[in-house]
Formats: structure tokens, C-alpha cells, sequence
């Protein structure tokens, strides 16, 4: 079966970022989560900000359950940015095949990443929505992977499917702008590379500053989408009137709920409450995912292609592409 190289290291660099950045960010994830899926009215929250659920671990003692669900988000990661990146690559190596042009406009990078973004939704939904009740469970009190997907029915595993692929704009936007601008500082600042030669790369300082950028731009025009779906995902509440309020819970489980819930609790600001941690964590996480990928980049395009070298020589198969398109 033919594969394409370059969007085969475009995948494994990019999922190797996710992990990296994932595991380094994880706390303050966290932190972010949980703060984010409360609602109450005003004077009644439990956390002012993120700070309030850090200061809850520590007094309780619980500082490694800021680590709960690492194991899934890090799997979820993996493979969302594995898919992301390699629908991406491949859908924009088809592009410029099948159109003859060498370079993308605007309107068809967005189309193309929202593609790629709505494969990666679909696929890792289920480990998203795990991985959000992990988090937002009390501090020592979540489940493992297999007993927190077992615990509701299949439908509900895929709980947030729909606003996730609303979202798949924030990804769209990010990598879309990231892309335009990377290309015009590598315009500025390469030669163009020899075939079969590494992919061009950023320096780590570029590539962050152009992640950070890119992520703020995409993380505030879709900010509210963002509460609802962690509101939609959390894990209910093991306080003593979650019963009595077990219907009201079931009701913000549909965006519309969640919207009508942050609606009447905290008004028109609390569709933004958490604005700030949100772009803290995403635009660090962006960011080091993008800079550590671009510093593998070249290398994982080396190891790429010696083994599909070693493959060609041991069964003669021949694959798509050998060198940098």
C-alpha cells in the first residue's frame, strides 16, 4: 500500500509534540478544567480562580491528583494530533496535486483543516470526553480509563461530539494562521531546499512566538463553544446535592443547556470565565507542541525515510513519496 512519507513525519512530529507538551502543561490543565466546568451564581462559586483549585490539592493533600488522567490525555493526545496532523498533510498534499498550485490560499487552508479537524474529533471523542470527567472528578476520587468509559452508555462517551466539531474552527484558525505566517517568515529567511532534502524549520523561538500568536487568535473567538464543552463533559458532582439536582445536571448536558445554565447563573461575563487560564494553558501547550515539532521535524523526516528505504530494499514496495514535496 502506497503512504505518503511527508505526511507520515508531519504526524509523528506533531504527535510527539502533543505528548511532550501535554505531560509538561499537565497541572495547570487542571486546574483550568475544573475551575471552568463549575457554575454558580456570583457569591457562591467555589473557586475564585485557578489558584483556589491548586490551594485545594495542596490543603488536602492531594498535589499528585493534579496528574489524574495524564494517561489518557497523553493516549487522546497522541493519536488527535497524530490524526490531525497526517489528515492535514495528506489533504493539503492532494490539494496542490490535484490544483497544479504550489502555495494555499486562505479560504482553502481553513477548509482543509477543518477537515482534518472533524476526522480527529470523531475518532478521539470518546478519550476526550474520558479524559475531562477524569479531571474534573474530585481530587482522589477519579476512576481509570475503562471504568469512567464503562460507567454511562456508549452514547454518552460521545458526549460533546457535536460542539467538538463546531470547534474544530479553533484548530482550523490556529494552524491555518500559523502556517501563512511561518511560510512568509521562511520566505524571508530560506532558500528554497533541494529535493529529498529535510522539510524547512523555524528556530524554536520563531516557532513559539507564531504558535502563541496563532493559538490566542483561535482560543478567543471561541471561547464560549470551549466552556460549554467542558460544562457539557464534566463529571458530576460528589457533593450532597448533586441528587437533588440530578435533573438539572442531565439538562446541561446538550449545548443548549449548558448555554441556558451559564446564562442565568453568571450572566453574559460567564461565558468567558476561565478566558485567561484558557489561553495560558493553550497558548504555552500550542506553542511547545509547535516548537518541539518543528525541531524534530527534519529529523523525523530522516528516520522516515531511511526506513522506508530499508523497507524498499527488504519486499520492493515502493512508497509515494521519497522526498520532500
Amino acid at each position: 500500500m502506497a503512504v505518503d512519507l511527508h505526511s507520515l513525519s508531519e504526524a509523528t512530529s506533531g504527535a510527539v509534540g502533543a505528548l511532550l507538551s501535554t505531560t509538561i502543561l499537565y497541572p495547570l490543565d487542571t486546574c483550568k478544567t475544573k475551575f471552568q466546568a463549575e457554575v454558580r451564581a456570583h457569591g457562591q462559586q467555589k473557586y475564585r480562580g485557578i489558584s483556589d483549585v491548586l490551594w485545594e490539592a495542596i490543603s488536602t493533600r492531594q498535589i499528585l491528583s493534579l496528574y489524574q488522567g495524564l494517561g489518557t490525555k497523553n493516549l487522546q493526545s497522541f493519536i488527535s494530533q497524530f490524526v490531525y496532523f497526517y489528515g492535514y498533510s495528506y489533504f493539503k498534499r492532494l490539494y496542490m496535486e490535484r490544483t497544479g498550485l504550489k502555495s494555499i490560499g486562505t479560504k482553502a487552508n481553513l477548509i482543509l483543516a477543518a477537515a482534518a479537524g472533524a476526522c480527529n474529533a470523531i475518532v478521539t471523542q470518546p478519550l476526550d470526553t474520558a479524559s475531562s470527567r477524569m479531571q474534573t472528578s474530585a481530587f482522589g476520587k477519579s476512576k481509570g480509563l475503562w471504568q469512567t468509559l464503562t460507567a454511562g452508555t456508549w452514547n454518552e462517551a460521545f458526549d460533546g461530539l457535536g460542539i467538538s466539531l463546531l470547534l474544530t474552527a479553533n484548530p482550523a484558525i490556529q494552524y491555518t494562521v500559523f502556517d501563512q505566517l511561518k511560510q512568509r517568515r521562511l520566505k524571508t529567511s530560506q532558500n528554497i531546499t533541494e529535493k529529498g532534502s529535510s522539510p524547512e524549520a523555524l528556530s524554536a523561538l520563531s516557532a513559539f512566538i507564531l504558535g502563541a500568536i496563532s493559538k490566542s487568535v483561535a482560543t478567543f473567538l471561541t471561547y464560549p463553544a470551549i466552556r460549554c464543552k467542558v460544562m457539557i463533559q464534566a463529571a458530576d458532582s460528589n457533593e450532597d446535592e448533586a441528587k437533588a439536582k440530578k435533573a438539572q445536571r442531565k439538562s446541561q448536558k446538550t449545548v443548549s443547556g449548558a448555554v441556558y445554565a451559564i446564562w442565568k447563573r453568571e450572566g453574559v461575563l460567564g461565558f468567558f470565565k476561565g478566558l485567561q487560564a484558557q489561553i495560558l494553558k493553550t497558548v504555552l501547550a500550542s506553542a511547545l507542541l509547535l516548537m518541539i515539532k518543528e525541531k524534530i521535524a527534519a529529523g523525523t523526516w530522516v528516520l522516515v525515510l531511511a526506513a522506508s528505504k530499508y523497507l524498499l530494499l527488504n519486499n520492493g514496495s515502493t512508497p509515494r513519496s521519497v522526498q520532500k514535496p
